[in-house]
């Protein structure tokens, strides 16, 4: 496999970016309840379609960042940061197609997101995946995420299913 990673910036490149987020929904959708039930709290469609629409300017510098991965030429996976203070940035929207898990791409991607933290010139990251997501829990904990509590206040619907993480830079 050739990976590589990029900031959307073509039509097309963001299209591509913008399927795999909404692929990524569907799936945490196809998750059984109670875990689906907090996509459907957090991330309606239509602030989902808003929160996409940002996009071009939430997560670029200085805001943020928006990762697009490749398998060849084929868009197989995406990831965003978003900053929360100057310090604070956050990891959102991981998503790797199930054809190129087990690859290393979902690694390379994060190891990207990792280095755009810095780039951004935040001290911390943190980010939360979902209870059932456990080779993305193995992932984070391989890279040196330390598991936390809720650092943002969620609705009880997220009680007991989002496992949180953040890393010092």
């Amino acid at each position: 496999m050739m990976h590589r990673i990029v900031t959307p910036e073509t039509e097309a490149e963001m299209a591509a970016f913008d399927r795999l987020c909404w692929d990524y929904r569907s799936y945490l959708l196809s998750l059984p309840r109670p875990d689906s039930d907090v996509v459907r709290t957090l991330y309606s469609e239509e602030v989902y379609r808003d929160l996409l629409a940002k996009g071009a300017t939430h997560f670029r510098p200085p805001a943020g960042q928006m990762r697009l991965a490749f398998d060849g030429d084929v868009p197989v996976g995406c990831g965003t940061v978003q900053t929360l203070t100057p310090e604070d940035a956050e990891i959102k929207r991981v998503y790797v197609t199930p054809e190129a898990r087990g690859t290393g791409l979902a690694r390379a991607l994060m190891d990207q997101l990792v280095a755009d933290c810095r780039a951004l010139g935040c001290t911390r990251i943190l980010m939360d995946t979902g209870r059932l997501m456990v080779p993305a829990q193995r992932l984070y904990d391989r890279m040196g995420f330390r598991r936390r509590g809720p650092y943002q206040e969620l609705p009880p619907v997220a009680d007991g299913i989002l496992v949180f993480f953040e890393m010092d830079l």
